[in-house]
């Protein structure tokens, strides 16, 4: 298990194949499908070349992705959390989804605060990007409370998506006084 960082609670760990249940339970959740969008992953078969594609692409290619969020205590995987790269923002972006009976008891929280002082801390970031849909209202309450700001809207895919920055300085500013 390639562990990527422990909070109190959490895990952090790549993916690997053996996972491919749970991104069929994940991908399809009423969340994912809302604010994420269907990604057409319906079998054990289309989740294993959806690890492939991405997050384990993602890793050869740029050296981090989407990483497996687990409970500490027992393993059980709850969602995931990490770093992408878009062609259409300027910054790598923060990219988080939980499953809903994990949702709402402080592990996106969590998970997405100690993702963001890896990213600053492993890549010597100067900006970090989040994207969100519009109507997604606890994505956009979670970035506010990691320091991000809105920047402006793009239009991906047919849908207008928020775009949020966080700046290294005020970063490391906000971390030295907690």
């Amino acid at each position: 298990m390639s562990i990527i960082l422990e909070t109190h609670r959490l895990v952090l760990r790549k993916f690997n194949i053996t996972d491919a249940e749970f991104i069929v339970d994940l991908l399809n959740t009423p969340t994912w499908i809302r604010y994420i969008g269907d990604r057409g992953v319906r079998t054990i078969s289309d989740a294993q070349t959806y690890l492939v594609k991405v997050p384990l692409m993602s890793y050869a290619v740029n050296g981090f992705g989407l990483y497996m969020v687990e409970l500490k205590q027992d393993q059980t995987p709850i969602g995931m959390c990490g770093l992408l790269k878009r062609d259409y923002l300027k910054y790598m972006d923060i990219g988080y989804a939980l499953l809903p009976e994990y949702e709402r008891q402080g592990y996106a929280f969590e998970i997405a605060s100690a993702t963001v002082n890896y990213a600053f801390e492993q890549f010597n970031l100067t900006h970090l990007s989040a994207i969100t849909s519009t109507t997604n209202e606890p994505s956009k309450k979670l970035l506010h409370k990691l320091g991000f700001a809105f920047e402006h809207t793009v239009h991906v895919d047919k849908e207008d998506l928020l775009v949020f920055i966080k700046d290294a300085r005020t970063h490391k500013q906000g971390t030295q006084t907690q």
